[in-house]
């Protein structure tokens, strides 16, 4: 048998806490000194102190872990909890991740507050164009819902697009159509110029031309397009244009370096 003080190095536990066990019943001595009150284990109760403080770090509360282990959790029903809780970490990192870039894109964007180069919008005719697209729908046109949406479409087109043997014969542009709740049709294209088959597990669509467009070029990733847009919007606004619709965004180059990435903005606009 150890003295507490020896299980608690050998399990990597302060004595504090083995005490605090005790007194709630998850990990009892299996002798105590009668006479002094010392607390004594068996290493075997090594097994029980381990699980403890894995489904503690999982997160749960003591009180959980009782239950848990009064229902004789077994290591493969531990190693199942451990995998869900991981996955559900991770899930939470990417989405703090993603929340800290779009907090720095916000302050980049103020940071360019009153020095925005209108010098960088040009207005031109945009002639029709042949699409090859899957879509869905994103929750908002903000950037933070259209993101998660958008990715795994063009992921899936690509693989559609493979397998029916249809190259792609210019660039990516992705359009958008509102809906009354708020919602937005994503529609993840590219350039094609093959023919409407039933046999096609994607859509082939002729974009209309842009009569006016007043288009800018964004460089770097997507994560950062917020502020680009607001230079965009800036120069209508000045320049007394009124927008029509959602812009296009046209895939210029596409590294695996997102922040290589350059994409054109496309937006159709009129006088007044």
């Amino acid at each position: 048998m150890f003295s507490i003080g020896d299980f608690a190095q050998l399990g990597r536990v302060s004595v504090r806490m083995l005490r605090h066990y005790d007194a709630l019943g998850l990990l009892r001595p299996a002798h105590v000194d009668p006479a002094s009150g010392y607390r004594f284990y068996h290493a075997a109760q090594l097994s029980r102190l381990n699980r403890v403080i894995a489904l503690k770090d999982l997160g749960l509360t003591l009180q959980q872990v009782s239950s848990i282990l009064d229902e004789k959790v077994t290591v493969a029903e531990l190693q199942g909890m451990v995998r869900l809780r991981r996955a559900e970490l991770e899930e939470r990192i990417a989405a703090d991740t993603a929340r800290l870039l779009r907090i720095e894109a916000r302050l980049r964007t103020m940071e360019r507050e009153g020095h925005m180069a209108v010098e960088e919008v040009v207005v031109k005719r945009v002639p029709p164009v042949r699409l090859a697209e899957v879509s869905a729908v994103a929750a908002s046109y903000d950037s933070e819902e259209i993101g998660p949406v958008i990715k795994p479409l063009y992921e899936e087109l690509f693989q559609r697009l493979e397998r029916a043997g249809v190259a792609p014969s210019g660039y990516g542009i992705a359009h958008y159509e509102p809906v009354q709740d708020g919602s937005v049709v994503v529609h993840a294209g590219v350039e094609v110029t093959a023919q409407p088959s039933p046999g096609h597990d994607f859509e082939i669509v002729d974009l209309p031309e842009i009569g006016t467009a007043a288009t800018i070029v964004h460089r770097g990733s997507m994560d950062h397009v917020d502020s680009t847009y607001q230079i965009l919007a800036h120069w209508v606004e000045e320049h007394g244009y009124r927008s029509l619709g959602l812009a296009r965004e046209i895939s210029l180059e596409c590294p695996a370096d997102h922040e290589k990435w350059v994409t054109e903005i496309q937006l159709a606009v009129t006088a007044g």
